[in-house]
């Protein structure tokens, strides 16, 4: 069950950055996770993989990012659910003008997932005319 809940956020470690959410991704592992069919590392816990905000703060050794920059991110660790959260430097990336924070918070992981598929040894594509017209999976 989901239960809103206020947790003190704390400032961003070094090399971490503080992220005020704009935008957060639903996705099918977030069902996986709520049914129980992917495990949870530890409760209580707060879900979600991706999403995009505005940089609040920066801990010490941050380069890349200063308050102010958009962002987004997806993968591990969980914790999108929220308005609020901090992340390793090297998980986000400074979004264009082009790309609205909706765009980017909710197409991450659907990129990262075509990238996946794309790149593994544990997937087939066929190709015609430089097209993908199918994948067929293997084993891993």
């Amino acid at each position: 069950m989901l239960t809103p809940a206020e947790i003190e956020i704390g400032d961003p470690g070094p090399g971490e950055v503080r992220v005020c959410q704009t935008i957060v991704g639903v996705n099918f592992v977030d069902i996986y996770h709520r049914i129980g069919l992917c495990s949870i590392p530890k409760f209580p816990t707060v879900l979600g993989f991706e999403g995009a905000g505005i940089v609040e703060s920066v801990g010490d050794g941050v380069s890349r990012f200063q308050p102010g920059d958009r962002v987004a991110y997806a993968g591990m660790s969980l914790g999108a659910y929220a308005e609020v959260r901090i992340l390793p430097e090297a998980r986000l990336i400074r979004l264009p003008e082009t790309i609205t924070d909706r765009v980017a918070g909710s197409t991450m992981l659907r990129g990262l997932t075509a990238h996946m598929l794309l790149h593994s040894r544990r997937g087939l594509f066929l190709r015609y005319k430089s097209r993908i017209w199918g994948l067929l999976a293997r084993s891993a």
